[in-house]
């Protein structure tokens, strides 16, 4: 249990006390810094501890935020400073040093988690300050402030502040207008019966595989109650976000969970409408898997390019500039988020097109939305770094060499040419890559299904995509490399599998992609919670994404197409079984472990 330790002398009337209870702290009294120490030296290590002012007078979400967020080491609000077991000997030391200083005199005007916070301070250490807002938090000297800070207390409705911060900050069009009104309320509702995010954002996936399952019925009433799962799906999504705000239950668990449960939901659908169709005597399984490969490329785009860029220095630009100035006008920032067709966007549209249309037309409405809003954002960015002067860091160059997956083969071949790589021009890496990966792409798109020239073309595309990562990705435009990687990748076997034309070639092709795909967004989600890049076993047994496309090559090269459709479907099982059997352990062993929790307060998906 997390232990308070209420410093100075108590205030009649006061509900610090309790309310330092109702937080889940065990309370204990200290009269001055000297018995302070000692309550501290007594908590257990592995415990969080906090020194709160006896005469605090604030809201009580002011101290939620300031004594309860998992996520960070070391918090103060303003009479009152918490350490977490990993910051725990900065605030012992800091406490010492004021004890020393102090000679143990009992406290007069100042506060004595106050002075411990600018200890800390002086020491260097990263000190967590809450953005309170409209709350209070002080600690009065007198009693005419302490009544001055009650009055401010009670002109302000702390639980109508705990909601709206429930919501997030930055969001898209349908989710700030048509969802958030109301899914405050749930999360609320499920704080205040126990329920933990993890269980909503489980809920969440539960509701949408039935979704699924409805649209794989392929009748009418089946794709409309599927269209309206969807919805209460994604309102269960927003839901254990808002919880976790409100009650403050981050963890690196949780926001695994949520990332990975949001593309297992959306992915999962496409097949369940392909399987709705084919039962309706129409094969659109190109087509689903099409939407998965573009909406995971666009991913990619977006993780790659906020990963070179996020801590570049002289990170500045014209096009940001003029963004920065579109942002004052209000409804040009609506028009924008809807623009890159969201998650809410994204699932509305999907939700709606399934109910009153069919798998087709909402697989091509979703293909043309999604491939608009690529083109939006991935031609913005690419503006932006051809304007910006930034220098990018080494992180940034390792990151994106974990983003491009790059296995053995690639990696040997990198070697040899790194000589060569350092004379080309910079815009050699993403440039290659393109060449390599539409080479490949357009030999298994245009040639017949059997024939040698994809497998040369494989061959072309491992030596171009080893030249793209010879040398550090740290060019204006090396962040392309990941994704040109992904969409040679994912289309060349779409491609091969429709070439194949045998029934349940695309399936396989599916489920092979979703597997690999699986793999690249557990990547991101490990390098987004600075835990590194998912190991190189794991890395070289799965292949890489150009010993993948080998592989895919050869085995149509050598294979009838009956045989073609059972190798995708061993290859997708195996991919699947290996990446998902260490991702759970890896996140499970993480959260056991007590990892950083962390939350995701980002770009809608």
């Amino acid at each position: 249990m997390p232990t308070a330790i209420l410093t100075g002398q108590p205030v009649p009337g006061s509900s610090i006390e309790s309310e330092l209870r109702s937080l889940g702290f065990d309370v204990h009294l200290a009269s001055g810094a000297a018995d302070t120490e000692t309550l501290l030296a007594r908590v257990p290590g592995e415990h969080r501890v906090a020194v709160v002012d006896a005469r605090f007078v604030g809201h009580p979400h002011a101290l939620r935020l300031g004594l309860t967020d998992p996520r960070f080491p070391l918090a103060a609000i303003p009479g009152a400073v918490t350490a977490q077991p990993a910051a725990r000997q900065a605030l012992t030391r800091a406490m010492a040093r004021e004890n020393s200083a102090g000679g143990g005199t009992a406290l007069a005007v100042d506060s004595l988690a106050d002075r411990i916070t600018a200890a800390l301070d002086a020491d260097g250490a990263d000190v967590h300050r809450p953005e309170l807002g409209s709350l209070v938090a002080a600690v009065p000297a007198d009693p005419q402030a302490r009544n001055e800070a009650r009055q401010a207390v009670a002109a302000v409705d702390d639980e109508a502040v705990r909601l709206k911060s429930a919501v997030k900050a930055r969001d898209g069009f349908v989710t700030t207008f048509f969802i958030s009104p109301y899914s405050r309320y749930i999360a609320r509702w499920c704080a205040r019966r126990g329920l933990t995010p993890n269980q909503v954002t489980t809920a969440s996936l539960i509701t949408a595989l039935i979704a699924a399952g409805c649209a794989a019925t392929g009748t009418r009433g089946g794709f409309v109650a599927a269209g309206v799962l969807l919805i209460a799906s994604f309102v269960l999504d927003c839901t254990d976000g808002q919880l976790a705000r409100y009650s403050l239950q981050y963890s690196t668990l949780g926001a695994w969970l949520d990332a990975t449960f949001d593309r297992a939901k959306e992915y999962a659908y496409y097949a369940g409408l392909a399987l709705g169709a084919a039962r309706g005597g129409d094969d659109v399984w190109a087509l689903a898997l099409g939407a998965m490969v573009l909406q995971t490329c666009r991913h990619v785009v977006d993780f790659s390019f906020n990963e070179a860029n996020h801590d570049a220095s002289a990170n500045t630009s014209p096009t940001a500039a003029l963004s920065d100035k579109l942002d004052s006008v209000g409804w040009t920032v609506w028009v924008r988020r809807m623009i890159v067709l969201p998650i809410g966007e994204r699932w509305a549209m999907i939700a709606v097109l399934t109910a009153l249309t069919t798998p087709r037309i909402t697989f091509y409405a979703l293909l043309i939305g999604c491939a608009f809003s690529a083109t939006y954002t991935t031609a913005g960015r690419v503006l932006r770094s051809l304007t910006r002067r930034a220098t990018r860091t080494d992180r940034a160059a390792k990151a994106l060499a974990d983003l491009a997956d790059s296995g053995p083969l690639a990696e040997a071949a990198a070697r040899g040419l790194r000589g060569t790589a350092r004379r080309l021009p910079a815009i050699t890496a993403p440039a290659v890559a393109l060449l390599g990966g539409a080479a490949v792409v357009a030999t298994a798109a245009l040639t017949d299904f059997g024939g040698p020239w994809p497998l040369v073309a494989a061959i072309v595309y491992l030596l171009t995509s080893a030249l793209a990562v010879a040398r550090p990705l740290k060019g204006a435009l090396d962040w392309l490399v990941p994704p040109f990687f992904r969409a040679a990748e994912y289309l060349t076997v779409l491609f091969l599998a429709a070439k194949a034309d045998v029934n349940g070639a695309l399936p396989a092709a599916f489920g092979l992609v979703a597997a690999v795909a699986y793999h690249h967004y557990d990547t991101v989600y490990r390098i987004r919670g600075d835990a590194g890049a998912p190991p190189q076993w794991l890395v070289r047994t799965i292949g890489g994404h150009e010993g993948r496309t080998l592989v895919i090559c050869v085995l149509a090269a050598l294979l009838t197409a009956p045989q073609f459709k059972l190798a995708l479907t061993v290859l997708a099982v195996a991919v699947a079984l290996v990446v998902l059997v260490e991702s759970i352990r890896f996140w499970v062993a993480a959260h056991k472990v007590g990892a950083p929790a962390v939350h995701d307060e980002g770009e809608p998906a």
